[in-house]
């Protein structure tokens, strides 16, 4: 070892940090085709509300971020308009976003008065007594709304097809401190899914991974682009999702530090699938919401 460097951290050590480390879903970032119509479909047919919104002209592009409560406690949406561009891909791999209500069969009747797309009717889910309903917004992103008597986080669920389960849970696991809060089996369907987040699926909002049986690989478009989750320390962050990903595929597209003129300290990467996960320092994302009041 040279003299006066600091003696490597065990691997088995630097992995432990995603447990100790105090984690949420901050939003899930996407593209659309025309903004203000976007906002108008989510506030009058899904109820959420503009939280904040910018527009970087030199860069060419506007941001909106919608929910159902203050991001400083809520899951929400990041749309990204970027000037001039009216279509986007969605491709196979993204599946859709949910949203829970108390009455499904009420908030789709609305849906429809002001002209939304129902692609499920409301009803009972198959082989169970849950009832959803499937809807698509304006840019064709899927929406499924599911009943929930009461929930702290009504934007409940981002949904996303892996190639191999097992490996994709491994990968959330030690890369993101995640817990497999639900997992399903439907042979009959040929589909398993795992429900993953940081507390009981009723409470939060989980990454929902889809394992269809002997599809490997799915299309990612250019529509959808990742999630973003607060870190208390993202150097720390990115060495474990170094290390994970050299067991088990991915990788790191960002290394950590601040964003240009923003300083917020960020760093990003792909799972082994491909699908994209920020890392934000959390005290840095309190302070951006603090200066955009």
């Amino acid at each position: 070892m040279a003299e006066g460097s600091a003696p490597a951290v065990p691997s088995s050590e630097v992995l432990e940090w995603p447990k100790k480390d105090k984690r949420r879903f901050l939003h899930a970032v996407y593209r659309v085709g025309d903004l203000e119509r976007t906002i108008k479909f989510y506030t009058e047919c899904f109820g959420m509300k503009v939280l904040r919104k910018r527009d970087v002209p030199e860069e060419k592009y506007s941001n909106a971020f919608l929910g159902f409560g203050p991001e400083e406690s809520h899951f929400v949406v990041e749309l990204t308009y970027n000037y001039g561009v009216d279509k986007y891909d969605i491709g196979t791999g993204f599946g859709h976003f949910a949203i829970a209500t108390p009455d499904v069969y009420k908030l789709v009747e609305k849906i429809k008065a002001k002209g939304g797309t129902v692609t499920r009717e409301p009803g009972p889910v198959k082989g169970g007594s849950t009832v959803i309903a499937f809807v698509k917004d304006p840019d064709g992103y899927l929406f499924e709304i599911l009943e929930r008597e009461s929930t702290p986080e009504p934007l409940c669920q981002v949904m996303l097809r892996v190639g191999d389960l097992e490996r994709s849970i491994k990968f959330y696991e030690k890369a993101l401190g995640m817990q497999v809060v639900k997992k399903v089996d439907r042979p009959e369907q040929k589909y398993t899914i795992a429900m993953m987040g940081y507390a009981p699926e009723k409470e939060t909002i989980v990454l929902e991974l889809t394992y269809n049986y002997g599809v490997t690989e799915y299309t990612k478009g250019n529509a959808y682009a990742q999630v973003a989750i607060s870190t208390d320390d993202v150097y720390k962050s990115a060495e474990v999702v170094n290390l994970v990903t050299q067991e088990l595929g991915g990788k790191i597209t960002r290394q950590p530090g601040p964003i240009p003129g923003l300083n917020t300290k960020i760093t990003s990467f792909l799972d082994p699938d491909g699908w994209k996960t920020v890392l934000v320092d959390y005290q840095d994302f309190l302070k951006e919401l603090g200066s955009s009041k």
